[in-house]
């Protein structure tokens, strides 16, 4: 079994010769634009992000859109679920932030990244455990299928899988894109690491204190980028960059990448966590060991680890005969 490796998401080199984390921007530019539309992901690339998170969700009609919620409250003020209504209804709706865009499609964003110049940008998709599986996972590949490339999307695609049983649907529909494993469980996230070039994209929390350097230096070794959300704070940026991060997903990219900018060796002295971080770092770790429970009860305790080998390997053997 080996999934593709996914070296396109790898910590880069700046002008300076300087490795940093690279820029994510989490649902596009979301510190100064409504989130997931079309004018964040653009105010990311604008400034200078390396990378965007975006998440899917399906209509009930079929059609694949970008957004974080099922639901239309929270962003369009509409109390109805996306699965519930038609794309004709949704592409009228507006956000309820200003400027008050539409929701996009999946396709909306891959044609902008086929804009000339834009070759590098890549994106992580968060793909949501809302919907069924083998649709969502179906939706993702017709949709990729239809958009022309400038450069190979398997290069610049980073499937997010939430649970194990994700990864040989991502086999199946798309054998040749990379994955990464979203989670908040070390427990559980150390399962993938006996499934080559899967990959780590982990709540930042979980990862400070003993059990966390461990996890992330035995990643490190088995060469598996390493990914954090959402890091907002300055503290928590130059965490990040001093621990070796590959990826930094922050709603604020552009004031991440001032970090970077001004960072130097002596962010090594800088004072630690006080006690205010501490307690917030502890309570985010019980809320962590609660919810992973929640999340191994309904998705498994264990991961069938040969179980997922086998599904990917012979997905990946239908997908090949197929093509």
């Amino acid at each position: 079994m080996e999934v593709p490796h996914s070296t396109f998401t790898l910590a880069k080199p700046d002008q300076r010769g300087r490795t940093f984390p690279q820029a994510i921007a989490h649902r596009g530019y979301k510190a100064a634009n409504p989130e997931n539309t079309m004018g964040a992901f653009r105010g990311a690339v604008e400034i200078g992000a390396h990378a965007i998170e975006t998440d899917l969700h399906i209509t009930k009609d079929g059609v694949l859109v970008i957004s974080h919620d099922p639901s239309l409250k929270r962003c369009f003020g509409k109390d109805a679920k996306i699965i519930d209504c038609d794309w004709s209804y949704i592409s009228t709706l507006r956000t309820v932030q200003a400027p008050h865009e539409p929701m996009p499609r999946l396709t909306d964003l891959l044609e902008y990244l086929t804009t000339p110049g834009l070759e590098d940008i890549w994106i992580l998709l968060d793909i949501k455990l809302d919907n069924d599986a083998e649709q969502l996972m179906s939706l993702i590949a017709s949709s990729i299928r239809e958009v022309k490339p400038t450069r190979p999307w398997n290069q610049r695609v980073l499937l997010g899988c939430w649970a194990a049983k994700y990864v040989p649907l991502c086999a199946k529909y798309l054998p040749d894109f990379p994955i990464t494993h979203i989670g908040f469980s070390i427990g559980y996230a150390r399962e993938f690491l006996s499934i080559p070039n899967i990959n780590f994209n982990m709540l930042r929390q979980i990862l400070v204190g003993p059990g966390g350097s461990k996890f992330m230096a035995d990643a490190k070794a088995a060469k598996r980028s390493m990914l954090v959300w959402t890091v907002n704070e300055e503290q928590w940026m130059r965490w990040c960059i001093k621990n070796k991060i590959d990826g930094v997903i922050s709603d604020d990219p552009k004031k991440y990448l001032e970090v970077c900018e001004k960072y130097d060796s002596a962010g090594s002295n800088e004072p630690g966590f006080g006690l205010k971080d501490w307690a917030l770092i502890i309570w985010f770790n019980l809320l962590a060991m609660l919810f992973s429970w929640l999340f191994r009860y309904r998705y498994g305790f264990k991961i069938d680890k040969k179980k997922v080998k086998e599904g990917y390997e012979t997905s990946k053997r239908n997908a090949a005969l197929s093509s």
